[in-house]
């Protein structure tokens, strides 16, 4: 076999050329730009805001003065603020656990909940609950809140009126009974499960959309070796659905977190002010007013800075904690 000469040139590595010029322009416009865009929209005024925390900025004037981490320690001082962050983050806990474990079950009822027999279908009318459960997703966030504000109204309310039904009928029998009048979004106890509730309506059909198509793309071989090994509808979901469509749920769990973490629209419009004793405040509706209301954009930037840090803490658990060990 012929070796190359020791005067021969050793052919040149991919590694060591030089890119070309439409090399470079494919990676300036594919990637440079995005990631300009990324810096000028996204870091930037990340920077901007953690900078603006550290000052006694009042948003009116170009004059301001440099306090530290001042505005940090009075808003961890503030009851209302941390009254704020607890509910942000009781609803971190719940309005993702509820939305998607009923997005989850709607859509294995409707892929795989069928008959046990034959081929593997959904309940009957599955199509029809798939396109009925999808319109709340449709209507905007303010339109959700005033129409769940007149169904939760004390006053000729759709849901008081429909607690008073049986009491009526009890009232006619002779049975005196004094008809229900809760106001559900004044009591204390009352209004964040209320507001939870209308949240949970409009979302859950948009993720029992997502998790369906996710069902659909699992080979129909996995599903039929598991029900001839006998496996129930309960067991197949958990232990073979769901694994399969974890990438989908961790995912959606980021999103409806974002929302939990969010949720000014729903409370600026169902509780203008917060809440009885701000029991529904929120900090992105205390940071509004803050700012707005007070004209103390330092501390409503920190307040802001703060919340940012809590949304990517969640975000940074969920997709690293959901992944497998083979997928690390």
């Amino acid at each position: 076999m012929a070796t190359p000469s020791a005067g021969s040139a050793a052919p040149r590595s991919r590694a060591g050329r030089r890119p070309s010029p439409s090399r470079l322009l494919f990676f300036a416009v594919f990637l440079g730009i995005p990631l300009l865009i990324y810096i000028i929209f996204v870091v930037s005024p990340f920077l901007q805001a953690f900078y603006y925390s550290m000052t006694n900025w009042r948003g009116v004037s170009a004059n301001m003065d440099f306090i530290g981490l001042e505005n940090y320690r009075r808003i961890f001082a503030d009851p209302t603020y941390l009254k704020a962050l607890t509910n942000n983050l009781i609803l971190l806990l719940v309005l993702p656990t509820i939305t998607i474990t009923l997005a989850f079950a709607l859509a294995v009822m409707v892929t795989i909940g069928g008959d046990s027999r034959g081929e593997i279908l959904g309940i009957k009318g599955s199509n029809v609950y798939r396109v009925v459960s999808f319109f709340p997703y449709v209507l905007p966030a303010v339109v959700i809140g005033i129409l769940f504000a007149f169904i939760y109204s004390p006053y000729g309310g759709l849901l008081n009126g429909l607690l008073n039904i049986p009491i009526r009928l009890l009232n006619a029998l002779g049975v005196d009974i004094a008809p229900v009048g809760l106001a559900w979004l004044g009591e204390e106890k009352l209004a964040l499960g209320a507001i939870v509730a209308a949240v949970v309506w409009s979302l859950v059909g948009f993720y029992m959309v997502l998790f369906v198509a996710a069902i659909k793309a699992i080979p129909s071989e996995m599903i039929e070796a598991a029900r001839l090994d006998g496996c129930g509808r309960l067991r197949m979901a958990v232990q073979v659905v769901l694994p399969q469509i974890r990438e989908n749920v961790s995912t959606a769990v980021v999103y409806v977190g974002i929302m939990a973490l969010d949720m000014f629209v729903y409370i600026s419009v169902m509780t203008p002010s917060g809440g009885t004793d701000k029991s529904t405040e929120v900090v992105s509706r205390y940071l509004y007013e803050t700012a707005f209301s007070r004209s103390q954009f330092g501390l409503a930037s920190a307040m802001g800075v703060v919340l940012a840090l809590v949304t990517m803490l969640m975000a940074v658990i969920v997709l690293f904690g959901t992944r497998r060990k083979d997928d690390a």
